[in-house]
């Protein structure tokens, strides 16, 4: 099995712990440490923010992550400069979550060119409605990189044409607001996922407000996946690499 393939990681086990941090917080040599230790985490799928000056998706707290890391020089080619550092000791999928504006001002081919170099295995992009989407999909595609489609519970009547261009697995959004804020009443999140999986077979993960190991294990009972962000910030702030590790052990337990 290609351990590093997002759709093997879904096909080995039923329910799938996806991180995130934010690339060069709280410093490069953090990130690259914490990325060449992976395996000894508990995550089985991370998502990679590169920083960016007006992420509109994010909350508080990972905004000013995002904002601190840019103020310290991280670009997208420093991004790319680590991933490459770390690229043989990495054994499990990285997915970028990144804002279009990024990826344009960078060049679409030679952002996805350097995707495919560093083995960037699928994108989140926030910031990219489906209207929208069709051209970088196919470019994604002859390049083998997912388009990780993001829905909402406010996105009553677009969750299938939104899905239907997804690859790697549905990122679902079971909160009203942006990252790290609360999650909407279970009954309706209950019922939003069961719209979603209605309209594709992809393998559905559900994120924002998912912070503690027992709204991990809650989630786990309508997703395929959970998705924690905030909290993982959170948590690398410290610069303890093992001490990180260990509570994000705990958190997806």
């Amino acid at each position: 099995m290609n351990n590093n393939s997002i759709n093997a990681v879904f096909a080995a086990k039923e329910k799938v712990n996806i991180g995130y941090i934010v690339a060069g917080y709280p410093n490069v040599d953090f990130t690259k440490a914490f990325l060449s230790q992976l395996d000894r985490t508990a995550i089985d799928i991370l998502e990679i923010g590169i920083p960016y000056s007006d992420p509109l998706a994010d909350g508080k707290l990972i905004s000013q992550a995002s904002f601190a890391a840019s103020q310290a020089g991280v670009t997208t080619d420093t991004v790319f400069d680590l991933l490459s550092s770390v690229k043989g000791q990495v054994h499990k999928p990285l997915v970028f979550l990144v804002y279009y504006n990024l990826i344009f001002a960078y060049g679409i081919d030679a952002f996805l060119e350097k995707c495919v170099a560093v083995g960037i295995r699928g994108l989140i992009i926030p910031d990219l409605p489906y209207e929208e989407a069709q051209e970088l999909v196919e470019k994604l595609r002859a390049h083998h990189i997912a388009f990780i489609p993001l829905v909402s519970v406010t996105s009553q009547g677009r969750i299938a044409p939104i899905v239907s261009l997804g690859e790697g697995f549905v990122y679902a959004i079971g909160s009203l607001g942006v990252t790290g804020s609360k999650q909407v009443d279970l009954p309706r999140l209950k019922e939003f996922i069961t719209q979603v999986r209605a309209q594709t077979s992809l393998p559905v993960s559900l994120g924002f407000g998912i912070k503690t190991h027992a709204d991990v294990e809650q989630m786990r009972q309508y997703a395929d996946g959970v998705i924690v962000g905030t909290s993982i910030v959170a948590l690398t702030s410290s610069g303890d690499l093992d001490q990180t590790i260990t509570q994000i052990n705990t958190l997806f337990k």
